[in-house]
């Protein structure tokens, strides 16, 4: 048996708490494992969520970008970006890829691990980081819910994306990938 894990994404600023901690709650809860870049933002904020649940199964795991390339000066002066792991990371996976933002879709990424380990993929108000994961996620016909009750996103949804405004909406589709395979 193993648990399905849920991947989250979002703004690595804004922590969007009123969407990302009863998610976050709802995950640990229900027995999943939590994946998300590792940083601050909706990332912590559903991780610290997620990790405030009493006797919860699962983990947080957290794809930690590397700060930058190393390349001219050698791998032993390879450092994580500042800010990365959060906290709440209960197993920081270190990479060596150092894109994000406008660069996500690149192949020196992480959002590729953000994108094709989790089962189902939940993208919240985010950057042009976010939006790269979700522009893979569609590339890579991962299942995609983008939850945001604001319309802030580009709407995604003639690519296959499914938009919800309510927490119980992603639930109910959540309700599909159980817990445990």
């Amino acid at each position: 048996m193993r648990r399905t894990i849920i991947g989250v994404i979002g703004s690595g600023r804004e922590r969007h708490e009123e969407l990302a901690s009863p998610l976050g709650v709802w995950l640990g809860q229900h027995g999943y494992h939590l994946l998300t870049g590792g940083g601050q933002g909706v990332m912590a904020s559903v991780s610290e969520a997620f990790s405030s649940v009493p006797d919860r199964q699962g983990m947080v795991i957290g794809i930690i970008p590397a700060q930058d390339l190393y390349q001219d000066t050698g791998r032993a002066n390879f450092r994580p970006k500042p800010g990365y792991p959060n906290e709440w990371v209960d197993i920081p996976v270190i990479t060596h890829l150092p894109f994000s933002g406008t660069r996500g879709k690149e192949n020196l990424s992480r959002n590729h691990i953000n994108v094709l380990t989790p089962r189902v993929i939940i993208a919240l108000p985010g950057g042009a980081g976010t939006v790269s994961e979700i522009e893979l996620a569609l590339e890579y016909r991962k299942p995609l819910l983008i939850f945001d009750p604001f319309a802030l996103m580009p709407d995604y949804s003639k690519e296959g994306a499914l938009h919800l405004a309510t927490l119980e909406g992603i639930i109910s589709h959540l309700r599909g990938y159980p817990p445990i395979v």
